[in-house]
């Protein structure tokens, strides 16, 4: 197996003015080239933060990263701008661009690298037919369902040449009903399967991630292995979450019985 990503001891933190706010507190994992890996967890557990750091669109504040043979934190901007190419994004918001159409859209993302007119429209179909979606080529995001565009979304992060050798993303089949969300994971599986494309998908559905080859569970901050450590975890965090939230109600309410 040949280690594609290997995370040693990564930390993330931000600052809230002189507050630190750790999004990632010293995780350690591999992906080998090939696999299909999903990242589940709740909201705020760190989850796209740690998918920025593996697309060199972050650097981690603390431990270190490997990617392509090099480390994030020690990329240059050329550098960066070499291994994303070879990236097919996938984000949350999908960042369709509303007045073009689902072609223009795709072609757009390869006007970027500089491919013919031509190329780009031969390239923008074959990926639209791969998704099932020859028949809307002209049609508007609002034109689209929720999972149609999500798969307009998956075609662009296709549209490559070469083809991306890595997928990043972000809740696939976040807000889409569950046929739409059979048929985004068809497509995914296949992907991984027939063109042995990695791939790593973030999501809090624990149904769509055990359709990974495996899982890594993230909870605030920390990553496990085991479903049994995750299920501890995310019981104490939720708790935790609770009672912080449970303690500034009371002290609203304290607040405004005073006024």
């Amino acid at each position: 197996m040949v280690v594609i990503v290997r995370a040693e001891d990564v930390k993330k933190i931000y600052m809230q003015g002189k507050i630190e706010v750790p999004a990632l507190r010293g995780i350690s994992f591999t992906i080998n080239e090939g696999e299909f890996v999903s990242i589940l967890g709740p909201s705020g557990s760190g989850k796209s933060t740690l998918l920025n750091i593996l697309g060199a669109l972050d650097s981690p504040t603390e431990g270190k990263i490997l990617l392509d043979g090099s480390y994030v934190s020690e990329m240059k901007e050329k550098k960066r701008v070499i291994h994303r190419q070879k990236v097919g994004f996938v984000f949350q918001s999908l960042n369709l661009i509303p007045h073009l159409t689902a072609i223009e859209n795709i072609e757009l993302s390869m006007n970027i690298q500089g491919i013919s007119r031509s190329e780009r429209y031969k390239k923008a179909i074959q990926c639209l037919r791969f998704v099932g979606l020859s028949r809307w080529i002209r049609h508007k995001p609002n034109e689209l369902s929720g999972g149609q565009r999500q798969r307009v979304a998956i075609a662009r992060a296709l549209a490559r040449i070469p083809r991306p050798s890595f997928l990043l993303m972000d809740e696939p089949t976040g807000n889409v009903d569950i046929k739409s969300r059979d048929i985004i994971m068809d497509l995914i599986c296949k992907l991984n399967k027939e063109y042995g494309i990695t791939i790593v998908i973030i999501t809090h559905d624990i149904e769509v991630a055990k359709l990974a080859d495996r899982t890594l569970y993230l909870v605030d901050g920390l990553i496990f292995e085991s479903e049994e450590e995750y299920v501890k975890k995310i019981q104490t965090w939720a708790n935790n979450e609770y009672r912080s939230q449970f303690s500034s109600d009371k002290k609203e309410k304290f607040y405004d019985q005073d006024d």
